[in-house]
This record gives C-alpha cells, structure tokens and sequence, in this order.
C-alpha cells in the first residue's frame, strides 16, 4: 500500500484546497441525517427482495426522495427501479451515482438483530434471503447522499441522478433486467450524465478505509450450462451404460486445462463449474448429467477462446464416451473498467476525505458488476467501501456470514457526496 500512500499525498498537495468548506458542510449534514439513514438500513436488510423483486425496496427508496422534494422521480424503471432527479442552484454538468437493491438466495448466519428471516421460494426450493453482498448498504449510503445533497441544493452546481437499480445479480430466468434494461428503456435519452460513479461494499476493508482501481475493476461475467448425455444402465453392469457421471467428471477436469494450458499465463481468467447435478438412485446410471458454472475474463478475445475450447474439449470427451453434449454459453456484463481520468481526479477526494494512508490502489478483482453497462456509456468510477468494524471479522461477500457494519454507512455518505460535489465544481462554468 505504500505506492497508494505515496501517489495519494501527491495528489492532495496539488489539488485546490476549496474543498475544506464543502467537507464542513457535508459533515454536518451527514452527522444531521446518519441515524435516519441506519435506521433506513436496517428496514432494508430485514427485509431483503431477490432481482426484480424489489417492490418494498423500491417504495422505500421512493417515499425517501419524495420526502426530499427531488424534482422528478421515475419509479417502475427495468420493473423495480427508481430513479431520482436533484438539479442544483446553480448551472453546471449532469452526474449519476448508482446503487443497487436486490439480495441474495442466502440464508442469513450473523448475530444482528435486525437479520433477516425472510424465506422465498428460488427455482423451485424453499431458500432463505439476504443482503450478502451488501447491496442494503448500497442503498442506505445513497439514500443519505440524496439526504446531504438534498439540503446542500444551494451549493450545486448542476444535477445530479440517483440511480436505484434492481436485479444486479441477475433477473430471474426467461426475464430481463438490471442495468442493460435500465439504458435499453431510454435512462439517459433525456438526461445523458457526464460521468457515473458508485461504490461495493468490502468486508476485506475495515470501516473508514476505501479501495479502487485506475482502469480494469470488474471481470466479464459468463454464464454456461451443459448438459451431458449418455445411455442408462443399472449400476452393476456399467458396461450395457454410457455413463454422462463419468464422462462430466472427465468434462471438470478437462477444463481446468483451459486457463493453465491454453490461456496466456498473465491473461486473467477464470473457469468455474459450480454446479453438478445427476442421478436419482444409488444404484442406476443416469442418461443424463447437468454442469453449470461461470467463465470471468477481461480480454475479449479471450472470452472467445474460452468458448471455442470448452465445445472442443466437450465434443472430444462425450465422443470418446459415447454419448453427446449441449453447451448454452450466456454472456454477461462486459468488464468493468474505471476511466483513468476519472479515477485519477477523484482520488484526491478519497484522500481528502478519509486521509491518504486509509485509500489503497487495490487489484482487479474477478467478480463482475452489472455497473459495466453504465460505465460503458459514460465514464464510470467505482470504489469499495469498508464495511468491517475494527476489531471484528466478517465473511466474504456471498456468504451467510457477511456483517457489514453500521458505521460503514456515514462513512460512504461522506465520501460520495464529496466525490459528486467536487466533480461538479470541477467541470462546472467558471
């Protein structure tokens, strides 16, 4: 982290010191408004809602910025979204910040009292739901943005749109959704903004800490299921069988091989099958089994070449056996990338906010993030938020575990806000 340390002291030296004021007031409001907006929090993760789902979210969300006296909100966007429209006092440029709100199909294990004990039905099996990717703090954090923002009106120059976005893990099957929908409905035909910003929980971070990234963020989020077809057989006479167990067990490890023998070794990518399912009894071979797993890379050729392999090495193995293969490849969201320049101008105020020694360049990460549909369009700036109290642990993000703290949420309204601000006096006319 000394690199970061280094970088990030330059860069507040150089930096205009205008911001002293605006942190002032920034602070003031969001020590007026953090209560309310925990209080927020905690409705919100006792309540989590799967992607296109988020009805009681979005009414929430809704009835906040109402309260505000935003000058537009859309509800009902891509399904669940809200959108909301905050022009300043003063002339200047369009920005966006982003949050999401849907939860995860997790059962949730912490110790809160505000947990959550909601339980849905998810393709077909009863399944607890929870906010284990932090998405309720996405939401609170922003909901206090709009909050700071809101009462600072005066003092902006130009507009601001809060985007409240749903199904970012991914609409239910046969159903579009999240980010793609959002623009594929017209998000920014009337209101194009200048640039996009957002911020992830990181429960690796402590509260009071960020991280990002100048440039690739996020990977390119793949989705493939494969079904692997064989012959029956009672179990004890495998030889009248063509066994899809066997055949899939060969097809796992085969394509591991693709990332260490076909890839360049300094290529990032990931291959993961995450799912196996085949076989009713003990005692019979199945004639069928089903693989489902993701694919992460950052180089579009890449993303190709991985395809390619995996029919290649499907088509081998299932011929050998005797059997056959279907393979359905869905590509996702693109990688996440951070403009450079975007990313370069906001660190100072990560800096500024926080001190240098609590904001760490960090390396791009693997996971994929629906925000690369937004950045893709305009330029995009995205950091993670500490979200682990000092002194405690917390799991990782998708796991029962996660705890994200309280504390974490004023942290991320401050340092949003300021973000927002200083861009908009940066761009705005002199």
């Amino acid at each position: 982290m000394q690199r970061s340390t280094v970088l990030l002291a330059w860069l507040v030296l150089a930096s205009p010191r205008l911001g002293a004021a605006q942190s002032t007031d920034i602070d003031q409001a969001v020590n007026r408004f953090a209560a309310e907006i925990i209080e927020q929090r905690h409705k919100i993760h006792q309540n989590p809602e799967l992607g296109n789902r988020e009805f009681k979210t979005a009414e929430l969300v809704a009835q906040h910025l109402r309260k505000l006296g935003l000058d537009e909100i859309q509800t009902g966007v891509a399904h669940t979204g809200v959108v909301g429209i905050l022009r300043g006092g003063m002339p200047g440029p369009v920005v966006a910040v982003r949050a999401d709100m849907d939860a995860l199909p997790i059962t949730e294990d912490t110790p809160y009292p505000f947990k959550s004990t909601v339980r849905t039905t998810y393709l077909g099996q009863e399944v607890g739901v929870s906010h284990a990717c932090g998405h309720d703090i996405h939401t609170s954090v922003q909901l206090g943005v709009a909050s700071v923002l809101a009462s600072l009106r005066d003092q902006i120059p130009g507009t601001v749109t809060f985007i409240f976005q749903p199904a970012e893990e991914g609409p239910p099957p046969g159903e579009q959704g999240g980010a793609s929908l959002m623009l594929e409905e017209g998000l920014f035909e009337n209101l194009q903004p200048t640039a996009i910003f957002a911020l992830h929980s990181n429960p690796a971070l402590e509260v009071g800490h960020v991280g990002y990234t100048v440039g690739p963020a996020l990977a390119a989020v793949d989705h493939f299921r494969i079904a692997i077809h064989g012959k029956g057989a009672h179990a004890a006479a495998p030889h009248l069988s063509v066994d899809p167990i066997v055949m899939a067990s060969q097809a796992v490890m085969a394509l591991q091989t693709i990332r260490s023998r076909n890839l360049p070794p300094l290529e990032p990518s990931v291959v993961t099958v995450g799912i196996i399912r085949g076989g009713e009894r003990f005692n019979i071979i199945p004639e069928v089994v089903h693989l489902e797993g993701t694919v992460r890379t950052y180089n579009s050729e890449i993303r190709d070449a991985v395809e390619h392999r995996m029919n290649e090495i499907l088509s081998g193995i299932t011929r050998a056996g005797g059997g056959t293969h279907e393979l359905a490849y869905d590509r996702g969201a693109p990688p996440t990338i951070n403009d450079p320049t975007l990313a370069r101008a906001s660190a100072p105020t990560l800096a500024r906010v926080l001190g240098s020694e609590n904001v760490h360049l960090i390396d791009p990460l693997m996971a994929g993030e629906d925000f690369a549909y937004f950045a893709n369009e305009v330029p995009g700036f995205y950091f993670t938020l500490g979200t682990t109290r000092p002194g405690t642990t917390s799991g990782g993000l998708h796991t029962p575990t996660l705890m994200g703290d309280d504390s974490a949420v004023p942290v991320g309204m401050r340092v949003m806000a300021n973000v927002l601000l200083d861009y908009l006096r940066a761009h705005s006319p002199r």
